[in-house]
């Protein structure tokens, strides 16, 4: 089991991420951190075997994080997952040897293809004894990753966000949600949480129908599509 640390300033953003890697066979969050400073202390407490890094931290960069780390020979892999775009940010954390870096925003698939990839880049160092150049050849080409483009998305419309209701809607089961069931259950304001809810409509992975109750105004439901869903 490969035992994650999530550190974003960002609380929604951490939790999706969370939910994308408690997903995954064979991962599991053992903490979160929304400081440079709590990041350093969940590592040396939590000893995890990956860290997944943000840039932009209240106290410090993440890249001072990952400086300190190697300073320290902490025995720690790294992925930066960022909205960091500039070439010295990419260069330091090349520098810095991160296995991945993921530029925000991104889709599911990216980012659970980039742990897949890690995972198998572990597993085969986990009973490698000796390595010949094709094999060094092979897991260093397995553990290069350099920032993939955006994904394009709607104006106002946030991927992780999207994709927090997207997982409130799949719990929902066959009953669906309303935008007011949806805010509870995401802590998004309810006019926020409708218009994440009409993106999955226009996205074809939800529909939307009026149920009526005893009394008052029909409520709006929205309810998902049969089997899957696009990347958002």
């Amino acid at each position: 089991m490969t035992r994650v640390l999530i550190v974003d300033d960002d609380f929604m953003v951490a939790r999706v991420h969370a939910g994308f890697v408690a997903a995954l066979d064979g991962f599991e969050v053992v903490g979160t951190a929304s400081s440079g400073a709590a990041a350093l202390a969940e590592v040396a407490r939590l000893r995890p075997d990956l860290v997944l890094l943000d840039v932009y931290l209240p106290d410090m960069t993440g890249l001072e994080v990952l400086r300190r780390l190697r300073a320290d020979a902490v025995p720690v892999d790294v992925v930066v997952i960022s909205a960091a775009r500039d070439v010295e940010s990419i260069r330091s954390a090349r520098h810095g040897g991160v296995l991945s870096y993921l530029v925000k925003p991104f889709d599911r698939q990216t980012f659970e293809a980039r742990l897949r990839e890690y995972a198998a880049l572990r597993s085969e160092l986990a009973v490698l004894q000796e390595a010949g150049q094709a094999d060094v050849d092979r897991l260093f080409a397995g553990a290069r990753s350099g920032p993939r483009p955006a994904a394009p998305t709607p104006k106002g419309i946030a991927p992780e966000t999207l994709q927090l209701v997207r997982g409130a809607l799949r719990d929902a089961g066959e009953e669906g949600l309303s935008a007011t069931q949806c805010s509870e259950r995401t802590g998004l304001a309810r006019v926020s949480a409708r218009r994440y809810l009409e993106q999955l409509v226009t996205l074809e992975e939800a529909e939307v129908r009026q149920r009526y109750g005893t009394a008052g105004r029909p409520e709006r439901r929205f309810t998902r599509r049969g089997g899957g869903h696009r990347a958002g």
